[in-house]
């Protein structure tokens, strides 16, 4: 189970770390997860959601 919003669908994204010089080097940003209760098909479950679908109402906590 990875660090995916079962909401938004928000997940990891990557992309490259930039120096003075624009060497380029991998990195990711993690996105703001939180695990937590909702229902889901009528059933308490813990999932995780972001964050920003909990601050805009998106789900309801159980």
């Amino acid at each position: 189970m990875g660090r995916k919003c079962v909401v938004t669908g928000r997940k990891t994204t990557s992309g490259n770390n930039r120096s003075h010089a624009m060497n380029a080097s991998k990195r990711k940003w993690k996105s703001n997860v939180q695990k937590v209760r909702i229902m889901v098909d009528g059933k308490p479950q813990r999932v995780y959601v972001s964050a920003r679908a909990l601050k805009s109402g998106k789900v309801q906590r159980v």
